[in-house]
């Protein structure tokens, strides 16, 4: 009898414990027979999601349940669709359901999509970037939040910028422009082509936002302006949809690998930051420069199941603290609210680093905003697929609710996590959208006076340089950043030397001026650190042989000086009346081959010693 009753009283203890607890590996696939929306997972907050009086998409709903492995991947954010007589869903438009096993789909076809759903909702407005992509295809930018804030857009774009540059404004007046705005939350999808879950979330993350009615979301659309890229890399997402497709209709067969993603470009278009070589990165650069957005996020796809950036550190040392401590407070309030929901494996701290300003979302973190990225598990197109975890499925101290060891996983499962959190980040923002507004403003205010409270005073680059195109051309690449660069209009001396007229000042009391330092100053790397997640070194003077010098004296401030306007050109001159040729100087400028290859035809000989003067 005792062995009885402690059999049953073990059996009870057993069945009483929530399923989310259990880390062995991963449940029944489908969800409870008949249900529309699951209820609240044992311990979870009150259902926020679907409202009690609006309608949701039935076929539309069943599709999310169905494609969903386990209701541990689901939240009540994102367990149902809303339905709306007037506003088309992705279905209606793409023939398909996003998260639909197999399915991928083509930039044009989602483009199609935010079109339509522009058509039908005021709360929605597209526009295309500034560039087209090196194969020629348009990049598409959304803006959603509610009709009165789309109907201001231009003034909230005023207030940001107001915000961006508080030597325009006094304290008082940053208050009240504050109080008035609105917290701007970016997110832009799939920058690496064989990450693909993001631009399928991104559609329906749009009609939700554009047409839900609960609190929660009525929340994000009244304080906040949405804005999404829906595919960063265009040109290799449509590859790569190429690619899985005549996979999926080959089964067996070799298939090619996706080689290049964009123009002689793959995994590392995320680290253009610096260089602005491709179209992506300048359209990113161009349009946070004119809506100079609260918080830059980038979707990823890698570790499992869902890790929101803060990283290890060593952080970059150009930065304002007070980003740093922003990437933790968004962060963890997303790791606390997905686990508060009983969804496993969301975590941070563990991955990457946060030195290297090479990063695509330093456009907003070396400009005074929060640049940040989620990595989702991913199974490299829309299969789905029995996986084993890794060394990720071990309990950490900063990973206390680990991912299962073992994982039915699907591209909706991808879906599920990653709109739920950044739903999560925006009502987070909105809800603190004064916080985050004055914060924006408080760092360009600690950014424009780093020249006398952190140093140094300016970066000049001396007008007698060698390497007069090579200067341009670096001043040019600061100018895109962002950056103001001003030209002495007289000779001036400082502590650090004498510069002539005509040289090149990078005055550190202007908004970005952490931007340039960070470019120009000569980086530091710990040997005591752990290694940088990225190997890399920037100081972008002697990278391009053109001498920076870093001016403490702010002496140099006082000098006299003018903006520039445009790009910095160089013209050249011709010395001498002889006729009996031409001499080139030799300076290891780039110019110099582009004269031999524009010359072809014109005999030039290379000097094998020096030419003295007679």
């Amino acid at each position: 009898m005792n062995r009885i009753a402690s059999f049953t009283l073990l059996f009870v203890l057993l069945i009483s414990v929530p399923a989310q607890v259990r880390k062995d590996g991963p449940r029944g696939q489908e969800p409870p027979a008949g249900s529309k929306v699951l209820k609240n997972a044992p311990g979870s907050p009150a259902r926020v999601g679907a409202s009690s009086t609006q309608p949701i998409d039935e076929a539309y709903t069943e599709s999310i349940l169905k494609n969903t492995t386990d209701p541990m991947f689901l939240t009540e954010l994102v367990d149902h669709l809303p339905a709306s007589a007037t506003v088309p869903t992705p279905e209606k438009i793409l023939g398909y359901p996003v998260g639909t096993p197999n399915k991928l789909t083509y930039t044009k076809d989602q483009y199609r999509y935010y079109r339509e759903l522009e058509k039908a909702s005021s709360r929605v407005k597209t526009f295309t970037a500034p560039e087209k992509s090196e194969g020629g295809k348009e990049q598409m930018l959304i803006v959603v939040s509610d009709e009165a804030n789309l109907a201001k857009l231009a003034r909230y774009k005023e207030i940001t910028s107001k915000l961006g540059d508080p030597r325009t404004i006094s304290d008082e007046v940053a208050k009240q422009l504050v109080a008035e705005g609105k917290a701007i939350y970016w997110a832009s999808g799939s920058i690496h082509s064989p990450e693909t879950a993001s631009p399928e979330m991104l559609m329906e993350m749009a009609y939700r936002l554009a047409v839900e009615e609960t609190p929660f979301i009525q929340a994000i659309r009244k304080n906040v302006i949405v804005m999404i890229t829906p595919t960063l890399e265009v040109d290799g997402r449509d590859v790569m949809v190429d690619l899985y497709n005549y996979r999926k209709a080959n089964e067996g067969k070799r298939s090619p690998g996706l080689l290049y993603w964009g123009k002689y470009v793959a995994h590392d278009n995320n680290r253009d930051a610096m260089g602005m070589a491709l179209a992506l990165t300048r359209n990113q650069m161009a349009t946070f420069l004119e809506y100079k957005p609260t918080v830059l996020h980038d979707l990823h796809e890698s570790v499992p199941f869902l890790y929101t950036s803060t990283g290890t550190g060593p952080y970059n040392a150009w930065l304002d603290p007070i980003v740093v401590n922003e990437w933790q407070d968004l962060a963890y309030h997303e790791v606390q609210e997905m686990t508060k929901r009983g969804v496993p494996g969301v975590w941070t701290h563990g991955f990457y680093d946060g030195w290297a300003p090479n990063y695509m979302f330093y456009v907003a973190n070396g400009h005074n905003s929060i640049g940040r990225f989620y990595e989702t598990f991913g199974n490299g197109g829309a299969d789905t697929v029995d996986r084993v975890v890794g060394q990720q499925a071990n309990r950490d101290w900063f990973r206390p609710n680990p991912p299962l060891s073992r994982v039915k996983w699907s591209i909706r499962n991808n879906v599920n996590l990653s709109q739920s959190a950044i739903l999560i980040a925006m009502n987070y923002v909105a809800n603190n959208k004064d916080r985050f507004l004055n914060n924006f403003y408080l760092k360009s205010k600690r950014s424009v006076a780093k020249a006398k409270t952190e140093g140094p005073a300016a970066y000049v680059l001396p007008a007698d340089d060698p390497r007069p195109v090579e200067a341009a051309d670096l001043v040019n690449l600061i100018k895109m950043q962002g950056c103001e660069v001003h030209r002495l209009t007289a000779p001036t001396e400082t502590k650090e030397g004498k510069f002539p007229a005509g040289s090149y000042v990078v005055r550190m009391d202007q908004p970005y001026s952490r931007m340039a330092d960070m470019l120009l100053d000569t980086q530091y790397y710990n040997v005591n650190d752990p290694r940088p997640y990225d190997d890399t070194g920037w100081t972008l003077g002697p990278l391009r042989n053109v001498k920076t010098v870093r001016v403490k004296d702010e002496k140099i401030l006082g000098a006299g000086m003018s903006l520039t306007n445009g790009p910095a050109k160089v013209t050249g001159k011709i010395e001498g009346s002889g006729n009996a040729g031409f001499v080139v100087n030799h300076t290891g400028e780039s110019a110099v081959a582009q004269l031999r290859y524009r010359l072809k035809d014109v005999k030039m000989s290379a000097a094998q010693a020096a030419i003295q003067d007679r």
